[in-house]
């Protein structure tokens, strides 16, 4: 039988049962992708992030799983798994690098902060759907598209208080996922920009606290706010916030976590060499 260990972080948080949970496996090699898929859905979580060393190299592979599928970028689950190495590891580097679906991805750690670095991902305009504004809710005032549909509300309040159809947004053809947003303001009115990010398609209704998506907004707010360095509060119900700097065409992210508790998944049929 083998055994692999498996790490519940809350991410983009200090606080536990706060910000956004993910599930790190820390693996000797790769397992076939469905029993990936399966452990993912076991832990139920939005993201679980399995990690392999890359041999001949200090730098590791990195997947990212839904409970649904494989994504491609994956922000809170890479600062799980930075922050899981460098609590298992004595005298874990300062800095990581990650190669992954979105190319490699360092993340560099400062006492209690990690700092990702991550590929810019801007939107484009385009015209407001009324399929989209009816399942969100509310009066959108403008829609833009990276891999995710971005909907752009005039307060923080009324991004708060959207109530989606959750299984109309599941519906919608060719969307990933779909992210509501506004400028900071009361209630909000000590961060840049709020969000919400809904993803019902891939098994996420509502997430907690998107990393992906600040690739997307960071570049949406920076200019019209007129900054270079920006604070986010995705305003789901567990709430995290997070610090967001452009670097040319990448994105900075810097948060904390916390572990919350571990285990051990036992599998019969895995290959010996990972025991």
């Amino acid at each position: 039988m083998t055994e692999i260990a498996c790490f519940h972080v809350d991410a983009f948080t200090d606080r536990r049962f706060a910000g956004n949970p993910a599930a790190v496996c820390p693996l000797r090699a790769w397992l076939p992708d469905a029993t990936l898929q399966q452990i993912a859905a076991e832990n139920a979580l939005s993201e679980t992030a399995f990690y392999v060393p890359r041999p001949g190299t200090d730098d590791f592979d990195l997947r990212w799983f839904t409970p649904e599928v494989e994504v491609d970028l994956c922000g809170h689950a890479t600062l799980a798994t930075a922050f899981v190495h460098s609590r298992l590891r004595a005298g874990a580097p300062t800095r990581l690098r990650f190669w992954t679906l979105s190319g490699p991805l360092d993340v560099a750690r400062d006492g209690e902060d990690f700092t990702l670095d991550l590929p810019s991902r801007p939107a484009v305009s385009r015209d407001m759907s009324d399929e989209i504004a009816k399942a969100l809710g509310g009066r959108p005032l403008e829609l833009l598209k990276a891999r995710d549909v971005v909907v752009v509300y005039a307060s923080a309040t009324e991004v708060r208080a959207l109530q989606p159809d959750l299984a109309a947004i599941g519906r919608l053809p060719g969307v990933f996922a779909v992210m509501a947003t506004a400028p900071g303001g009361e209630p909000d009115a000590d961060v840049d920009f709020v969000s919400r990010f809904f993803a019902p398609a891939q098994g996420i209704p509502e997430d907690p606290v998107t990393g992906s998506a600040h690739c997307t907004l960071a570049p949406l707010w920076a200019p019209r706010l007129g900054k270079a360095v920006l604070r986010a509060r995705q305003v789901s119900r567990r709430g995290g916030e997070l610090t967001c700097a452009l670097h040319g065409d990448r994105v900075l992210l810097t948060g904390r976590a916390v572990l919350v508790k571990s285990g051990t998944f036992y599998l019969d049929d895995a290959p010996k060499h990972l025991a």
